[in-house]
């Protein structure tokens, strides 16, 4: 199969536990995720990991210091605060660390350390899949998913096997977002993928246990559209 030059960063955690850094007694630090902050963006290298606690290694290129923080869902919005670090001056790096349990966050950077900041969606799921925020990504194979309607079309039919690394690129013609989601045959969340109306997005998954995965596709309003991917 052909592949694309690029590297997959695989975060493999341990603990599943959901807390806030900054205990009295140290955690481990785990795994080394960078995320380069700028005056006007927050560019994580790795948005899909498994449970466990992470390191976020946060290097300021701004011009003014930053807060760097990571956010869980509240409801429908991203308040819940689970790691932090308040202050990295310019050209400077600073460490947060923070346990995930499975779900989905935000890692949202804030100039002046003030306001909403600059947001990331990461992804954290306890089935073996990996993404990797860099422009060129090694992958197994190429699956255009179009979204047109009430449909989805792309996966239908789709045979993959055990390990194989796919490239989602999903084309939204609709006049709405739309989120797709892959689960595992446990019906366990591997992936998100949001495409804005006209537009696109893309990730990378790799594939683990053999079975009937299953392509899902929400918006609001609409009802959800869903087809099988057959591993094995």
């Amino acid at each position: 199969m052909k592949s694309r030059t690029a590297v997959v960063l695989t975060v493999l955690c341990a603990a599943t536990a959901l807390t806030a850094c900054g205990d009295d007694e140290p955690a481990p630090k785990g795994e080394q995720v960078p995320v380069t902050a700028t005056d006007t963006s927050c560019e994580v290298t790795t948005t899909l990991f498994t449970p466990g606690t992470v390191t976020f290694t946060v290097t300021n290129r701004g011009e003014q210091a930053t807060g760097v923080y990571v956010y869980g869902r509240e409801g429908e919005k991203f308040t819940k605060m689970v790691g932090e670090v308040a202050d990295v001056p310019p050209g400077r790096t600073g460490d947060l660390r923070a346990t995930l349990a499975t779900g989905t966050y935000e890692v949202a950077c804030k100039p002046g350390r003030q306001g909403d900041g600059v947001r990331t969606r990461i992804t954290v799921t306890d089935d073996g899949a990996v993404a990797s925020a860099a422009a060129e990504t090694e992958y197994d194979r190429a699956v255009t998913i179009e979204l047109s309607g009430d449909t989805l079309t792309g996966v239908d039919g789709l045979i993959a096997e055990p390990g194989e690394k796919l490239a989602l690129k999903v084309t939204n013609k609709t006049a709405g977002a739309r989120t797709l989601y892959l689960l595992n045959p446990d019906g366990k969340r591997v992936a998100e993928l949001k495409a804005e109306p006209s537009g696109t997005a893309e990730t990378v998954v790799a594939l683990g246990a053999a079975g009937t995965w299953t392509v899902k596709v929400k918006g609001d309003g609409v009802p959800s559209v869903s087809e099988r991917l057959v591993v094995r």
